[in-house]
C-alpha cells in the first residue's frame, strides 16, 4: 500500500511541482507566524506589566495584529494552491481511469454497470483531493507546528514542556489506535455508493418500462432493501469517525485543563511571570490545532486508503484484447476468418466454431442466420470488441490483434441499429468531439453520403444541439451521423449490423444510398433478416447455431435450388429467419 501511496503522488503530483512546493512554502510560513504570535503576546504582558513605555506596547500591538492578517493571507494563498493542485491531479486520474475502463473488454462492462462505473471513476478520485493536494506537506506541516510549539514550552520550563510533551504522545497514540479499524469500513462504505448509483441508473434508464408493466412497488421495495443494507455500512463507517472525533476532543479538553493548572501553578510558585503563564496556556491551546489537523488527516487518510485500494484494483485490471503495435496503411483491406471459434465463458457453449471465409478488398459479405446463430458475435469479433478462442481474423494480411488500437478503430468501422447520440452539437456528434476536424470535412462527408440537405435544413446547422434539450433525431436520422462518422474515418473494413431494419421506406431508400457510398471500394459485412438488403453483397454467409451452414456466392447460391439460401429466397428470407 504505501508503494501505491508514492507511486500516485509521484505520478500525479510531479507535473505541479510548482503550485505544490509554493503551497509548501505557504504552509510552512503560517507555522512560523502562528509560533510568533504568542511571543508577541507575552511581550506586549510582560511590558505592561512592568509599566513599560506606551510606544512598545503600541508596536507589539500592532505586530500583533500584522501578524495575524499576514496569517490569514498565507492560510487563504495556502487554501487556494491546494485546491488548484487537488482538482487538477485529481481530473488527470479520472482522465486515466475513464480511458483505461473505456479500453477494457464488454465481458468486464457486462459486470460492471455504468453507474458503479461512474462513482469508481469520479467518487474515488474526489475521495483522494486532499491526498494529492496537501497531505504530505500537510501533515509535514502539523507535525513541524507540534514539534516546534513542544520546543517553545521545553525552552520556557522544562516541567511544561516534560508534561505537555507525555500528553502530546498518549494524544496521538491515542488517534493512531482508534485510525486502524477505519479504513476497511470506509472502503465498504465507497462501495455500497457505487452499487445504489448502479442501481438508480439502471432503474431510471428503464422508467418507461418499468411504469408500462406496473412495476414500481416492486422497484421501491428493491430499493428499500438496498438503502437499508447501505445504512447498515455507513453507520459502521461513521461510527469510526465519531469515535476520533469524540477521542480527539476529549484529549484537547484534557490539554487544555492540563495547560491551565500548569501555568497557574508555575506562576504561583513564581518560576515564570504572567506573560510566561499566558505563554504557556496559549502553546497548549494551540496543542490542539495541529493534533486536531493530524486528525483530520488520519481521517482522509482512511478515505484515501480505500480509495487508493479500489483504484488500484481498477487500474490493475488488464483488457482481455491487449493492443499490439501493428499499423495498416490507408486503402482497401481484404478481410479473412480462419477457423474462428468463440465462446462468451469458459464454459459455455460456443457462440462460433470453426467459421471460415475470404473477403476482398472491395468486396461484400452477407450474413444471415436465426436469432442467436452467432451473426452479432462475428460482427464483434470482427472489430476486436473480443478475441477469438481459437482461429485468428486478419485485415490487410495482419491479424488483428497486431495491430494498435489507433489503427484498428480507423480501419474498422460498425453501424448497428442503436446508434448513441450524445448531448451536442452536430459537428460534435459526427467528428466524435475532435477538434481538429474542420467543417469542410464534415461537409464533404455528408455531401458524398448525399445528406448535406438533411443536415443543412436544422436550426443552426452543424451548431444544433442535439440530444436532450436539443433536437431529436429518428433512429434513421442516428445512423446518417453514424455513416458520417465513419465516412471521415475512411475505414477499410464496414460491417452493417442490422443497422436498415425498422425503419420506414423512405428514412431506409436515404440510408441505402448512405450504406452504398459508404461501402463503395470497401471490405463489408452486412448482417441482415431482410432480402432487400443483401442485394448488394458477393459472398452469402449463411450461420446455423454458431457454425457455418452454407457459404458461396450470392448469384450461384440464388441460381442453385438444392442451395439453402435459394429456399429462402423462395420462402421469404425475413419470415424464415426471425
Amino acid at each position: 500500500m504505501l508503494h501505491t501511496h508514492r507511486h500516485m503522488l509521484a505520478t500525479y503530483i510531479r507535473p505541479l511541482w510548482r503550485p505544490a512546493a509554493l503551497m509548501a512554502a505557504l504552509l510552512l510560513s503560517g507555522i512560523g507566524i502562528s509560533l510568533a504570535g504568542p511571543q508577541i503576546m507575552r511581550a506586549f504582558i510582560d511590558t505592561a506589566e512592568r509599566g513599560g513605555p506606551p510606544e512598545a506596547l503600541t508596536w507589539a500591538a500592532l505586530l500583533f495584529v500584522g501578524a495575524g492578517l499576514l496569517g490569514q493571507a498565507v492560510r487563504v494563498g495556502a487554501t487556494a494552491l491546494s485546491e488548484h493542485v487537488g482538482w487538477a491531479s485529481t481530473n488527470r486520474l479520472r482522465a486515466d481511469l475513464l480511458r483505461h475502463v473505456a479500453a477494457l473488454d464488454p465481458r468486464f462492462h457486462r459486470h460492471n454497470p455504468p453507474g458503479a462505473l461512474m462513482e469508481r471513476v469520479d467518487g474515488d478520485p474526489t475521495a483522494l483531493a486532499n491526498f494529492f493536494s496537501e497531505f504530505v506537506v500537510a501533515l509535514l506541516g502539523n507535525g513541524l507546528l507540534l514539534l516546534g510549539t513542544l520546543a517553545m514550552l521545553w525552552r520556557e520550563d522544562w516541567r511544561a514542556g516534560a508534561a505537555v510533551s507525555l500528553y502530546a504522545l498518549l494524544a496521538l497514540a491515542t488517534l493512531r489506535h482508534i485510525q486502524r479499524f477505519g479504513a476497511g469500513r470506509w472502503q465498504a462504505a465507497l462501495q455500497s455508493e457505487a452499487d445504489l448509483a448502479a442501481f438508480l441508473e439502471e432503474r431510471l434508464r428503464a422508467t418507461e418500462d418499468i411504469r408500462a408493466s406496473g412495476a414500481e412497488r416492486h422497484i421501491l421495495l428493491q430499493l428499500d432493501a438496498l438503502l437499508r443494507s447501505q445504512l447498515a455500512v455507513l453507520l459502521r463507517a461513521f461510527i469510526a469517525r465519531t469515535l476520533i472525533y469524540v477521542g480527539s476532543h476529549g484529549m484537547f479538553a484534557l490539554g487544555y485543563a492540563v495547560g491551565l493548572a500548569l501555568a497557574a501553578w508555575l506562576y504561583a510558585q513564581g518560576a515564570v511571570s504572567i506573560g510566561a503563564a499566558f505563554l504557556i496556556t496559549s502553546y497548549v491551546g494551540m496543542l490542539a490545532g495541529p493534533l486536531e489537523n493530524i486528525r483530520g488527516q488520519a481521517e482522509d487518510f482512511q478515505q484515501a486508503q480505500a480509495a487508493l485500494a479500489r483504484v488500484g484494483e481498477l487500474l490493475a485490471l488488464r483488457p482481455a484484447t491487449p493492443p499490439g503495435s501493428a499499423t495498416l496503411p490507408p486503402g482497401p483491406a481484404a478481410l479473412a476468418c480462419d477457423a474462428v471459434g468463440f465462446r462468451y465463458d469458459d464454459d459455455g457453449d460456443p457462440a462460433l466454431w470453426d467459421v471460415s471465409f475470404r473477403l476482398g478488398a472491395g468486396e461484400l459479405l452477407g450474413v444471415i442466420g436465426r436469432t442467436g446463430s452467432g451473426k452479432t458475435t462475428l460482427a464483434r469479433l470482427l472489430c476486436r470488441l473480443y478475441d477469438p478462442g481459437a482461429g485468428h481474423i486478419s485485415l490487410g494480411g495482419h491479424d488483428l490483434r497486431e495491430l494498435d488500437a489507433a489503427s484498428l478503430r480507423r480501419h474498422v468501422g460498425m453501424v448497428t441499429q442503436d446508434v448513441q447520440i450524445f448531448a451536442a452539437s452536430v459537428r460534435e456528434n459526427i467528428a466524435m468531439f475532435d477538434p481538429s476536424t474542420p467543417d469542410a470535412a464534415i461537409w464533404e462527408a455528408l455531401d458524398a453520403l448525399g445528406l448535406r440537405e438533411l443536415f443543412a435544413a436544422l436550426p443552426q446547422g452543424l451548431e444544433t444541439q442535439l440530444g436532450p434539450g436539443g433536437v431529436g433525431l429518428s433512429a434513421g436520422q442516428a445512423q446518417l451521423v453514424a455513416c458520417a462518422r465513419l465516412l471521415l474515418r475512411q475505414p477499410s473494413l464496414v460491417i452493417l449490423d442490422e443497422a436498415s431494419s425498422r425503419l420506414d421506406p423512405a428514412t431506409e431508400a436515404l440510408l441505402d444510398r448512405a450504406f452504398a457510398r459508404l461501402l463503395d471500394g470497401r471490405a463489408g459485412v452486412i448482417i441482415a433478416h431482410r432480402l432487400e438488403t443483401l442485394r448488394r453483397a458477393d459472398h452469402i454467409l449463411l450461420l446455423e447455431n454458431g457454425r457455418v451452414a452454407e457459404l458461396g456466392r450470392r448469384a450461384a447460391l440464388a441460381a442453385d435450388p438444392a442451395s439453402r439460401f435459394a429456399a429462402l429466397l423462395r420462402l421469404g428470407m425475413a419470415e424464415e429467419l426471425v
